[in-house]
């Protein structure tokens, strides 16, 4: 089935990989090159790496105006660019979002969902509309979070189910109104929601260290030295770095880091 797709991010790289697996892909819509790292150069968003491994066309606009070829099908995944509601009207715009919508609408699902302690989660497939992530529901399935896992092995998992449900759906979706009862929502993920409070509950810090593993990292301080966090146990009841990164220095093991104090 032709099909083209609107991503912008990790998450949307890999569905747009797994889709160009199974499907025609004609096209990929996705954000301007941007500056990035510390050296702030200008680089690809990491979908466009994804096309042009695979060979697929890349249409990069500011604005999104129009859309070029003639797939009658839009699957959007992480893309951050508004669709014009006359865009919306043309095609089939599926939306792929990484929660049981209607929970976790918004632009951080998994962050959020594992900062709340949530057991569960899934992926929606549902029809792009002008109101945030509100659209009916053409697919929706639920996978348990299990107490080690971080926003990375989630967005692995939602990103695989993410290509088998589109495949149930296409090429005639079906689609049922999202529930109006349990709607929360996922803020962008802030400077300040990635600070530690060491006095918090145990079980708080970890979730929210997991929750920003290892993609944008926890920020705290440890024996008096401001850092972040990437990875981190719970043992017995307490909180235990795995990987950390000094600000000014490089990522290493907390051990390495313990060492270097003595």
């Amino acid at each position: 089935m032709k099909l083209a797709v609107a991503a912008t991010a990790p998450f949307g790289a890999a569905v747009l990989e797994g889709l160009a697996a199974r499907h025609d892909v004609e096209l990929l819509l996705t954000r301007p090159d941007r500056p990035k790292g510390r050296g702030r150069r200008e680089g690809p968003p990491p979908a466009k790496e994804a096309a042009e491994r695979l060979g697929i066309p890349v249409e990069q606009p500011e604005r999104l105006e129009s859309v070029p070829g003639k797939a009658d099908t839009i699957v959007v995944v992480a893309y951050g660019l508004l669709i014009p509601e006359s865009l919306l009207a043309e095609r089939l715009w599926l939306n792929v979002h990484p929660s049981l919508l209607p929970r976790w609408r918004g632009a951080a699902p998994v962050e959020r969902a594992l900062m709340a302690g949530d057991q569960e989660t899934g992926v929606t497939v549902h029809r792009t509309t002008a109101e945030l992530d509100a659209g009916p529901i053409a697919a929706q399935r639920s996978f348990r979070i299990g107490p080690e896992d971080d926003a990375g092995a989630v967005y692995a998992r939602s990103s695989a189910l993410a290509v088998d449900l589109l495949d149930e759906v296409l090429p005639d979706a079906l689609f049922v109104p999202q529930p109006e009862e349990g709607v929360t929502y996922a803020e962008k993920i802030r400077p300040e929601d990635r600070e530690l409070d060491w006095s918090r509950p145990p079980q708080e810090v970890y979730d929210r260290i997991r929750a920003l593993s290892p993609h944008i990292g926890a920020r705290g301080e440890l024996h008096g030295r401001r850092m972040t966090i990437w990875r981190a146990q719970l043992v017995e009841g307490k909180v235990v770095p795995v990987e950390v990164q000094p600000d000014g220095r490089r990522r290493m093991t907390y051990e390495e880091f313990l060492r270097g104090l003595r």
